[in-house]
């Protein structure tokens, strides 16, 4: 079982529960899911850049990276419903574990000039959302073999009810958010 796991089970779960007053333990929120995203609209002109972008991805998650397809077409982008445009992975249980350390304690520490994650990227449903410029923040991706430097989306989908108590499960997770 992962540290990050563990130490939800002994020290978070019991300080939601005394905070927000839960009466059962199956109230407390959790980490759900944890999808990582990048789109790349120079993808339908090369499909090369597809197959990168999913190495770079299955390389930063350890999970396969699935292509993502264009759902509309789009005339003045000049893209054509079906085409790929991007990649995607889901984590769940274990892999989203060793994500989310990873992500918070190695990855956001790399980035220039970090003062801490925005703090109000919720959605209102218990959802967050952060955008990274540059894949080069993990330690698995080397330098010289990245053919473009892309961003990525990075969505932590909780069972929270609102976004207090997502703040909350977070921050107890490690995540570090702005000082306001």
């Amino acid at each position: 079982m992962s540290r990050l796991k563990e130490y939800y089970k002994s020290e978070v779960a019991p300080a939601m529960m005394k905070k927000f007053n839960y009466k059962s333990p199956m109230q407390i929120p959790r980490l759900e899911k944890v999808v990582v995203n990048i789109g790349a609209g120079d993808a339908k002109d090369n499909a090369k850049i597809i197959d990168n972008i999913v190495a770079d991805l299955t390389l930063i998650t350890g999970q396969k990276a699935v292509p993502t397809t264009a759902k509309k077409s789009v005339s003045n982008f000049k893209l054509r419903e079906g085409s790929k445009i991007g990649a995607k992975v889901t984590l769940r249980s274990e892999k989203m574990y060793e994500f989310v350390d990873k992500f918070f304690n190695i990855g956001l520490p790399r980035v220039r000039d970090f003062k801490g994650i925005n703090p109000n990227s919720f959605d209102g449903r218990g959802n967050y959302s952060v955008g990274i410029k540059e894949q080069l923040i993990f330690p698995e991706v080397e330098y010289d073999k990245v053919d473009k430097i892309r961003g990525m989306d990075i969505v932590f989908v909780t069972t929270a009810q609102n976004d207090e108590e997502a703040r909350e499960l977070l921050t107890l997770l490690g995540a570090p958010f702005q000082k306001v």
